[in-house]
């Protein structure tokens, strides 16, 4: 992102330096509009009355800087349009390329959430089937333990009882 950035800076600080070139064209264009408007203004032919063929040169060369100004004017606005153009294809390219990230992301996540689900079932199963052979060894050892206290009994031998003798 850093990169990212750097560049958007870059483009920041170049769009604020073209927009200030572009203002003082305007305003030089401005300031020649003054002077060719007070150049009209001006007669210096008899008795102030007449404009000179020096006086309308003097006018036309001002509004021929002016035009050259405009021009100049048209061309740094159109890169001033041209870097805040790519100052957004940028900054469309990075949304999109974060939006693949999250995609990504997202995907992997949902990935990782079924495969934790899976483990867990079979965890459970594992656990059920561990259950199940405790309790079927318990009661081995119940029926074993039954068989042979029956089998004790069975094998003892008996001693008649005498029931005189106390």
């Amino acid at each position: 992102m850093g990169k990212s950035q750097s560049h958007i800076d870059i483009d920041s600080i170049n769009f604020e330096q073209q927009r200030e070139h572009v203002n003082n064209l305007l305003e030089q264009r401005s300031k020649r509009f003054g002077e060719f408007d007070h150049s009209l203004r001006q007669k210096t032919g008899v008795f102030g009355i007449f404009k000179r063929k020096k006086d309308m040169q003097k006018s036309i060369d001002i509004l021929r800087e002016i035009v050259l100004t405009d021009n100049d004017i048209f061309l740094e606005t159109k890169k001033l349009l041209d870097i805040k153009e790519n100052e957004s294809d940028r900054k469309e390219n990075l949304a999109s390329a974060y939006d693949e990230q999250i995609s990504g992301y997202m995907h992997t996540i949902t990935k990782l959430q079924a495969e934790n689900e899976k483990l867990r079932n079979q965890i459970n199963d594992l656990e059920s089937k561990q259950r199940n052979r405790h309790q079927t060894i318990l009661l081995l050892v119940i029926i074993i333990l039954a068989l042979s206290f029956t089998l004790y009994l069975r094998m003892k031998p008996h001693k008649p009882k005498n029931l005189t003798q106390e």
